[in-house]
């Protein structure tokens, strides 16, 4: 997204610059008063409001429906997918053991990743520090009975394995699972770190084939890895899937944040770009 920040002792004449530099429909994102050499002065940042409205329109997702459970009575199903070493797992006991989250609504966790050494552990440790009920499912054959010992909740979590989608046995095994449990949403946990080009194709390759569900969401992970957060909203846009959540720490369940309000502050350039500009 294109943004220019703005800097001068005077807020008004600030946005008329902004305005004749931008154009008559510029937006006012932020504005903060910083340091330069002791002395306070305003800075301001800007971008043309189609852009901001393109990119509401583009990553805004649809609210949660009120009433979570299902009209057969079943849990609301979100099931996290994506690459090795995304964070899936740290982010599925974020939402899950995070009071809140969901308002009132009982959450539960459910892995079908049972290949992966020490994920079910970590996944197990999370849910009995948070009284969660906790499934591990290996088998298609699992999913209902499963689901039925998770309905004293009103929203489940599915952890999946961090596989490569190029592995077509292992890919077909998960979704197949996956296709079992008819999870209402399907977030893509990506690294806000992955290159551009890559990101775009691994977002390909998770959508919907074969007949199998596919990812209905995006969830950036790890976005205070890029320095500066530089291009985190642009890659967002660049995969055009709504974007619930996203994560920016490894603490559960704290690192775990509103998307899209969370994606416009990484538009602003920080501070720390420039070391003498320091907040007033």
């Amino acid at each position: 997204m294109q943004a220019e920040r703005f800097r001068g002792a005077d807020l008004a004449r600030l946005a008329e610059r902004a305005r004749r530099t931008m154009g008559d429909d510029v937006m006012i994102l932020h504005t903060r008063t910083v340091s330069d050499g002791g002395l306070p002065i305003f800075e301001v940042l800007a971008a043309p409001s189609s852009e901001v409205d393109r990119m509401r329109t583009l990553l805004e997702p649809v609210p949660l429906p009120t009433t979570l459970r299902r009209g057969d009575g079943r849990p609301y199903v979100i099931a996290l997918v994506g690459p090795t070493g995304a964070g899936k797992t740290t982010t599925a006991a974020k939402l899950a053991v995070r009071r809140g989250m969901f308002g009132s609504a009982r959450l539960g966790l459910l892995t079908i990743d049972t290949y992966r050494v020490g994920g079910m552990e970590q996944l197990a440790t999370y849910a009995e520090l948070a009284d969660v009920p906790f499934e591990v499912v290996y088998d298609v054959r699992e999913v209902n009975a499963a689901m039925k010992r998770l309905a004293v909740c009103d929203v489940v979590i599915v952890d999946t394995p961090g596989r490569s989608p190029a592995s077509a046995e292992l890919t077909e095994r998960w979704r197949s699972l996956l296709d079992a449990l008819a999870p209402d949403e399907v977030h893509l946990v990506m690294p806000a770190t992955l290159r551009a080009d890559l990101a775009v194709e691994v977002g390909r390759s998770y959508r919907a084939a074969g007949g199998h569900c596919g990812a209905t969401h995006l969830l950036l992970s790890k976005i205070d890895e890029v320095p500066q957060e530089l291009g985190v909203a642009d890659l967002a846009l660049s995969l055009e899937m709504p974007t619930r959540w996203l994560t920016d720490g490894q603490n559960v369940p704290a690192d775990l944040q509103t998307g899209v309000p969370r994606l416009m502050r990484t538009i602003g350039l920080g501070v720390g770009i420039e070391p003498n500009w320091v907040t007033a």
